[in-house]
């Protein structure tokens, strides 16, 4: 049976936003990228694809996977998206405080699903992925009420979203908070266990997929990418990283490229805008400080290396994620 609180506080922006520092430090170091592209392949297996299809189309609820150290809101993609918490993440206020609700409920994962309600009332689940006890991914669903929302607490609602700050229409707000789909708590629960019966078929597949990457990456790349990851920060070079793992620069930057499908430089760009997306959730964190803190050389630098791997600016990208629409003090 999974666990279930009930009215779980939502703390405030600057708390929330505190509470997504410490994501990177409890995670292992060298597992980050490896599991980010792990769920890559998993999301786009036909298992996966066919699951997820299958799910949403039978029970109208939105179904994702997330790896551990995703930055981002769970369901954004999902048709079957709560249009309630769809408006609610266009806002800074909220759209932080549900970062650190779906890190609550992900966190609570321990042998068994787990369930919560949000300041709203609004549930949302998360199942473990595993590759033997370590968790690698979650399954997430939910965004449901299990009874409908009696008429205090529709205000409740209004209230806070008043005392938020937030510039919505309480009229359209209140239409989709009242549209939230209200599902029996045990058909409900019924749902969370198949995802939990699915996740071990994920895991089994997770588990072929290391292998495999296993069998066919040198230990010398796995050290260097451990390396990138612990390192990132500083400045590496090609010479420097062959030497350190013992490899001819040569053979190194041909072996790299076969296991990782993009060369050194490339390689270590994509880890450090990675690690700069996670940043860009920290308003309070100038786009030139980051761009310094992930181990880029310039801003001008950053900007160029980000758009070609995102498609778009750094500057851009935290608008288009937190829906503010603000202006940037950067130039």
């Amino acid at each position: 049976m999974s666990k279930t609180k009930h009215d779980l506080p939502v703390e405030a922006r600057a708390k929330a936003m505190a509470s997504l520092r410490s994501l990177d430090s409890v995670r292992g170091n060298h597992k980050s990228i490896s599991n980010h592209c792990l769920v890559e392949r998993l999301a786009g297996s036909s298992l996966f694809r066919d699951f997820q299809r299958a799910f949403e189309a039978a029970t109208a609820l939105p179904l994702t996977l997330r790896a551990v150290e995703s930055w981002q809101l769970a369901h954004t993609e999902s048709r079957n998206q709560n249009g309630f918490c769809a408006m609610m993440s266009r806002t800074n206020n909220s759209c932080a405080a549900c970062l650190q609700m779906q890190q609550s409920v992900c966190a609570g994962v321990n042998g068994v699903p787990c369930t919560l309600s949000c300041a709203f009332g609004l549930h949302e689940s998360a199942v473990g992925v595993k590759i033997g006890p370590e968790i690698v991914a979650y399954l997430q669903t939910g965004q449901v009420f299990f009874e409908p929302p009696r008429p205090e607490q529709r205000r409740r609602v209004l209230k806070q979203v008043r005392e938020w700050g937030l510039n919505l229409d309480q009229g359209e707000a209140a239409r989709r908070y009242q549209a939230t789909p209200v599902v029996d708590r045990q058909e409900y629960q019924a749902r969370v266990k198949l995802l939990q019966f699915f996740a071990d078929q994920l895991g089994g597949l997770a588990n072929q997929i290391v292998l495999l990457q296993k069998d066919a990456e040198p230990p010398q790349i796995t050290h260097a990418r451990e390396l990138i990851e612990a390192q990132y920060r500083e400045e590496l070079s090609l010479t420097m990283m062959s030497r350190q793992v013992g490899m001819s620069q040569f053979y190194f930057c041909k072996r790299f490229k076969q296991s990782t499908s993009m060369n050194f430089t490339d390689y270590v760009s994509r880890v450090r805008t990675e690690k700069a997306k996670t940043l860009l959730l920290k308003l309070n964190i100038r786009v030139s400080e980051i761009a310094y803190d992930v181990g880029f050389q310039s801003l001008t630098q950053f900007n160029r290396v980000f758009k070609r791997i995102t498609g778009e600016s750094p500057t851009g990208f935290r608008q288009q994620l937190q829906h503010a629409h603000q202006p940037s003090s950067e130039t």
